[in-house]
């Protein structure tokens, strides 16, 4: 039986509407998952029955995370953000830990995650941390922009089998203290955490990089969502 897994809705403040990148669905087709784009909703009966229904769920980029979330005072220098997808993805990703269903965060995915579990986030990178690697590349976004050195003993380092990897870069926040509950499983060139795991579970995993980008060029990105459905 094929694997649904419930996509976190990306959506266009301007416009008032939701939108999807097809890469997002595209990986996941690829591995015979069926993608399922969620509404964007707060209505707990309506989350919870997508917490029945999806085995797995994937969080994707988007807005910035509200400061709120992890307890700060939003700076001039920090993106829009979304409150009720804020809202919607805390219950989604208590429900999914509570079950103990797979969730892939990408990006914000991962940034959403370390906040929502006790981490705090750099709201703008170039402005609250010094760096020499260009975190916010220019397309086209399925190249290499830097590297990112794994952790050993890692649920990551066992799906990939390797100490370094060249990943692409699209971001301006990143976790700043990890949070208890999470493993950082690789680091930047920079420092900066750029893939955690809830060791508790089977498979709570987050990547700062963006695989829906690079997956039909890149075998790692490939291991990683294949590793990701199969622990659906």
């Amino acid at each position: 039986m094929r694997k649904v897994i419930g996509i976190m809705p990306l959506y266009d403040d301007e416009k008032q509407s939701y939108w999807m990148l097809p890469g997002y669905m595209k990986m996941l087709e690829a591995e015979n998952a069926i993608p399922l784009m969620l509404p964007l909703t707060t209505k707990a009966k309506e989350l919870d029955y997508f917490l029945e229904l999806c085995g797995g769920f994937l969080l994707t980029g988007g807005h910035d995370v509200s400061p709120s979330v992890y307890h700060a005072r939003k700076e001039p220098w920090c993106g829009s953000c979304c409150e009720p997808r804020d809202e919607m993805e805390q219950y989604i990703l208590n429900g999914a830990v509570e079950r103990n269903k797979s969730v892939l965060g990408i990006c914000r995915g991962l940034q959403f995650m370390n906040a929502c579990y006790g981490g705090t986030l750099y709201q703008d990178l170039t402005t609250e941390c010094t760096s020499c690697i260009d975190h916010h590349m220019k397309p086209p976004y399925d190249r290499v922009a830097h590297q990112v050195t794994l952790q050993k003993d890692t649920l990551l380092y066992n799906i990939l089998g390797k100490e370094q990897i060249g990943v692409n870069s699209y971001h301006h926040q990143a976790i700043k203290e990890l949070s208890p509950n999470f493993q950082a499983m690789a680091l930047s060139e920079d420092g900066l955490i750029e893939s955690i795991c809830m060791p508790t579970h089977k498979f709570i995993v987050g990547v700062q990089w963006h695989p829906e980008f690079s997956y039909e060029v890149d075998e790692n990105s490939r291991k990683l969502v294949n590793a990701f459905v199969l622990s659906v």
